[in-house]
């Protein structure tokens, strides 16, 4: 698709943030807004670097990570099209803390801080869902920190394997879920390591409520995987 012919206004009007705006004030905010396109592994930024701007992933995916004094990386979110990140970061006139790197070939809308000021000040109701998306997005950052704490490695794995992220399709009657990225990227997500990760995949296949297949995870038992996890 030739980025000229992207329509940002008709884009803006489907994500929560904007869905209530009319057409001349989404005219407004898509004139704040810029598309680019990235390959797989591009840095969208970096910590430390200035943030004047939110972003949406239109399409592909972006991984928020982090990067310890020794150098390991620790994957904190992995962004999906449809979603934001960056706008609360945004309204502190802080730098980014984390990194953000395209996992695929991402297209990436970027709205500007301005724009969003200026939004603001003509309608101040348009703060409160602002408020309500930032908002949903630590509700969710705070539901994974408390499963990273009060779960098991085994019970994070069959969490995500079961509903923390959609399945990627079904082969008949089978639910089927599609790594989105490397095994190592879910593990770190999941805070585990790969090998970690990989043993507990293992350990389900081998008690016949999974099949792996590469990246392709077959749930052949999802009553009994669910009990599993509950263990």
């Amino acid at each position: 698709m030739d980025l000229g012919d992207f329509n940002i206004p008709r884009f803006l009007a489907v994500l929560p943030l904007f869905h209530d705006l009319s057409a001349a004030e989404l005219e407004r905010v898509a004139k704040g807004c810029q598309v680019q396109r990235l390959n797989r592994g591009d840095i969208v930024f970096r910590y430390g670097q200035p943030c004047e701007e939110f972003h949406v992933v239109v399409s592909g995916q972006i991984k928020l990570f982090a990067i310890s004094p020794a150098g390991q990386e620790k994957v904190i979110e992995l962004v999906g099209p449809g979603t934001s990140f960056a706008e609360a970061l945004m309204f502190t006139s802080k730098p980014y803390i984390l990194n953000a790197q395209a996992l695929a070939s991402t297209l990436l809308l970027t709205v500007s801080k301005q724009s969003m000021l200026d939004e603001i000040v003509r309608d101040p109701r348009f703060s409160l869902r602002m408020l309500a998306g930032i908002s949903r997005r630590l509700h969710g950052l705070v539901h994974d920190i408390e499963s990273g704490a009060l779960h098991s490695g085994m019970q994070r794995v069959i969490g995500y394997l079961l509903g923390e992220h959609p399945f990627g399709g079904a082969v008949g009657d089978v639910p089927t879920v599609s790594l989105p990225v490397s095994k190592a990227t879910v593990a770190s997500r999941l805070s585990l390591t790969p090998e970690y990760f990989s043993k507990v995949l293992h350990e389900l296949e081998e008690e016949k409520l999974i099949e792996i297949d590469k990246r392709e995870i077959r749930i052949i038992d999802l009553p009994r995987l669910a009990r599993h996890g509950v263990r």
